[in-house]
């Protein structure tokens, strides 16, 4: 369901509201829990970004650990944790984001990860080599397109959802369809 709002004569379309039950067991860090998330799809957003969040979220499951703002915005990473004094511990970002965006949050926060995917990441990795990897705090990942598309597919406005974690290796389940997630290691953090 897609909704409207309109203001001042002209016509928005507002973000689309997905549910999932996700259920984290990651043995690598001994954290098994199930969150409750709500996901707001911004109109721009494909099912397949929205689902790369999932999978940092999923990767990085914290009980501090939120969803950032609309696609685009500056001061917001995509998924974020902060501690009780409101530090940010990580700054996590999906995409193929500008490196002084990067340089930036690496200045604000203890770790900064990215999770890059799309047919440009190998180009923007390339491009970007030499600026960002000198930046200590910065870990990226690739996640091949056959992985995104796979993750893409599971998308439902309603999702139950688990993902294993195990030897560095996840799996992401519906309990129909299982996808292993591929990610391929750019740049580890120092």
């Amino acid at each position: 369901m897609v909704s409207f709002c309109f203001t001042g004569g002209a016509m928005a379309i507002k973000s689309t509201v997905f549910k999932a039950e996700l259920q984290v067991n990651d043995l690598d860090r001994h954290y098994y829990q199930t969150h409750a998330l709500t996901l707001a799809r911004h109109p721009s957003e494909t099912d397949e970004r929205m689902m790369i969040r999932l999978l940092a979220f999923a990767l990085n499951a914290d009980p501090q650990l939120a969803f950032g703002g609309d696609v685009g915005t500056q001061d917001e990473p995509s998924l974020w944790c902060k501690d009780l004094t409101g530090a940010i511990r990580s700054w996590i970002e999906v995409g193929l984001p500008e490196p002084r965006l990067l340089r930036k949050a690496a200045g604000r926060s203890d770790t900064v990860m990215v999770y890059a995917y799309g047919r440009a990441a190998d180009l923007w990795w390339n491009e970007h080599r030499n600026l960002l990897s000198p930046i200590d705090a910065l870990a990226i990942w690739k996640i091949p397109t056959t992985t995104s598309l796979a993750l893409a597919a599971l998308a439902r406005r309603s999702m139950q959802l688990q993902c294993l974690v195990q030897d560095g290796d996840a799996t992401f389940s519906d309990g129909a369809t299982s996808v292993t997630v591929e990610r391929v290691e750019l740049k580890p953090a120092r």
